[in-house]
């Protein structure tokens, strides 16, 4: 078994286990592992599958609540954002993107984290929920980001943990696949990756069902905690990984 093979299981195993706890990160845990060794297209392509197929097995196996009210205004969004996500990959520079964004990560999860004490959000309504989506389905056309915008705005609001987790599963489950498809259709997945998607596939399955049991006897300050620590670390390791080739570019 060659050296990229082990990364790519080590990122499947590792994001498995993240999604099942969380209900969403797999792209962006398996983005900072694999960045690093892995061409980017083929980096992009397979997280974007391993997010969707988390969260298949999510919807067959976990009972999850449909918030229509909160659902509805959030695809109607990343109907828009995602066709302009997948339009502007191909000229994107992905580093620059990842330090961007996981910049923005670093900072704001981070004090998120650590002002728990603050007020609620008390905005709300079907625009708000719309414009949360569309910036969504943008980051899910560029790199199956999917699950970033919701989960920070609904923490925000202080949706309780089973209700935060279902409407972020449901909409990425919604998003990913229709990434997916889109991924397929714009030659940005092919069908020289399916090796590599019979990887990651078996490689998430027990990290993803152990991860989703300890969900199960979280608290929701414990939950949120998580959450916000892991976006957190998230863009730590986007910064990390991609900073260095930034800096690199400018001379």
């Amino acid at each position: 078994m060659d050296a990229t093979t082990l990364v790519i299981i080590a990122g499947a195993i590792v994001a498995g286990f993240v999604q099942g706890l969380s209900g969403f990160a797999f792209t962006m845990t398996a983005m900072a592992i694999w960045a690093w060794t892995i061409d980017p297209q083929l980096a992009t392509a397979t997280a974007v599958f391993g997010g969707m197929a988390g969260q298949m097995i999510g919807a067959a196996t976990m009972r999850r609540g449909f918030d229509a009210g909160v659902l509805v205004p959030l695809l109607i969004g990343a109907a828009i954002g995602m066709p302009i996500g997948v339009a502007i990959l191909p000229g994107l520079d992905a580093d620059l993107f990842r330090v961007l964004l996981g910049g923005i990560l670093a900072v704001g999860c981070s004090i998120m984290l650590f002002a728990h004490r603050l007020p609620p959000v008390k905005a709300s309504g079907r625009f708000a929920d719309g414009a949360v989506g569309l910036i969504g389905g943008v980051l899910g056309g560029i790199g199956g980001f999917t699950g970033i915008t919701p989960t920070l705005w609904y923490t925000l609001r202080r949706f309780d943990k089973d209700r935060l987790r279902a409407v972020v599963q449901n909409f990425n489950l919604v998003v990913l696949t229709a990434t997916m498809a889109a991924y397929v259709v714009s030659g940005h997945a092919t069908a020289g990756m399916i090796p590599t998607f019979a990887i990651v596939l078996p490689a998430m399955l027990i990290p993803w069902w152990l991860g989703s049991r300890v969900y199960l006897g979280m608290s929701e300050r414990a939950f949120r905690g998580i959450v916000l620590g892991l976006l957190a670390v998230s863009g730590v390791a986007m910064l990390v990984a991609s900073l260095p080739k930034v800096i690199a570019n400018l001379y």
